[in-house]
């Protein structure tokens, strides 16, 4: 019997449709093997990492490299860094950090490598990026002012020191880079009264006694 028009359109239609629906079934399946292959590597990795094998936890991850995933990068950033691969730490970071642009945790990793090789200008730049997204980061401010104060600019450091104290008033480290940073400064009223709060942080602290007695 002879279909009409409809009917063998219909008929294509449904053929097609299957064909997808196998198609994109086994495209599933491939993706779900392949996820549970990744999430294996990572656990074999913590595994290595416990026991300090690095080489071996940065192999496992290898095996099921994609360079477009993201937790596998920064993953791999850490492992380089632990292993002493200091360039290969950079550029697994530097990937993570480009896939997600704004996330800061590929950041402060990041600083990690590029701390050993001393590219403090480096990292004052990703350190400002991660402001722009996150600006009352204590983290991020407190090691901005510290770097400013090593490089004696007192007045840049302040904003910053300043910014962690204010979110974290009887915090120790804050508090004495601030006290000292403020003393350089030549705020010595200031930098008397931070360096007391210090002290009812942590009673007989050195460092804050020395403040002091350099403000008597």
């Amino acid at each position: 019997m002879k279909k009409t028009l409809k009917e063998l359109v219909c008929l294509s239609f449904n053929t097609k449709s299957l064909i997808l629906i196998i198609i994109l079934s086994g495209s599933l399946s491939m993706g779900a093997i392949a996820q549970d292959k990744i999430i294996d590597a990572f656990k074999q990795s913590y595994a290595l990492e416990r026991t300090e094998n690095f080489k071996g936890a940065i192999e496992s991850l290898k095996a099921v490299y994609q360079t477009d995933v993201y937790e596998l990068n920064l993953r791999l950033g850490w492992l380089t860094y632990l292993a002493g691969q200091v360039k290969e730490s950079v550029e697994y970071y530097s990937k993570a950090v480009s896939l997600k642009p704004y996330a800061i945790e590929p950041k402060l990793g990041l600083v990690l490598p590029l701390a050993i090789q001393g590219k403090w200008v480096e990292i004052e730049e990703l350190y400002l990026k991660i402001l722009q997204t996150d600006p009352n980061n204590s983290l991020v401010n407190y090691r901005l002012g510290l770097i400013y104060y090593n490089r004696g600019n007192f007045d840049k450091a302040d904003s910053y020191l300043e910014k962690v104290v204010n979110l974290y008033p009887f915090d120790y480290d804050g508090l004495i880079l601030l006290a000292w940073n403020k003393l350089n400064l030549q705020k010595s009223r200031e930098s008397k009264v931070l360096f007391q709060k210090v002290l009812m942080n942590n009673p007989d602290d050195p460092s804050a006694l020395e403040g002091l007695k350099l403000i008597k």
